[in-house]
């Protein structure tokens, strides 16, 4: 027998996005916006920041662009907030 082969550790992915939503008021908006981002990007993570109307996507498998337009086409009024 020889030696076991050992495979590197899956990384996770770390990408993360943080986008300003100014027409999110409330947490029936959160919860609107945040099924949104889940139907986009099922890997996403989010956390929500009501009081600044922005949230925090992080292990997203695609670039943040895909995100605002499907944000935007459910009439979310969303933009990439520079880091």
């Amino acid at each position: 027998m020889g030696n076991p082969i050992c495979l590197p550790a899956r990384k996770e992915s770390t990408t993360m996005a943080r986008i300003a939503i100014s027409n999110m008021n409330c947490g029936g908006c959160a919860k609107g916006v945040t099924s949104t981002v889940k139907e986009a990007d099922p890997s996403a993570q989010i956390e929500v920041d009501l009081d600044r109307k922005q949230i925090a996507v992080t292990g997203i498998s695609s670039d943040s662009s895909s995100l605002i337009a499907a944000l935007q086409a459910a009439g979310w009024k969303a933009e990439i907030v520079a880091a």
